[in-house]
């Protein structure tokens, strides 16, 4: 008995449990808008072994970090706005940082 229950715990822990991720190449760009919209920030696979984490907008993104638009792949769109990226800012990220 004690063994069927710590196989079961071991099982349930397992990556083989894990929901796959979903795709943006496997939906529509506005699925995949939509899907961001609603979940506000999600973990998305956007071709072969690639994927990033998007945002619904900076509301997501850590308090030292901006928003950066993202296109990426969809299955009806090869370069669709999904929503956006956090990332921390450099130098020449600021307006008249060139200056």
């Amino acid at each position: 008995m004690m063994t069927r229950i710590a196989t079961a715990l071991v099982l349930a822990a397992s990556p083989v449990a894990a929901q796959t991720r979903p795709s943006s190449t496997t939906m529509t760009c506005q699925q995949t808008i939509r899907l961001i919209q609603a979940q506000g920030a999600l973990v998305l696979g956007t071709g072969g072994m690639t994927y990033d984490r998007f945002v619904r907008d900076r509301s997501f993104c850590e308090p030292t970090e901006i928003a950066r638009r993202a296109f990426r792949p969809t299955r009806d769109n090869s370069n669709c706005l999904i929503g956006y990226t956090c990332y921390e800012p450099g130098r020449g990220d600021w307006f008249g940082a060139d200056d």
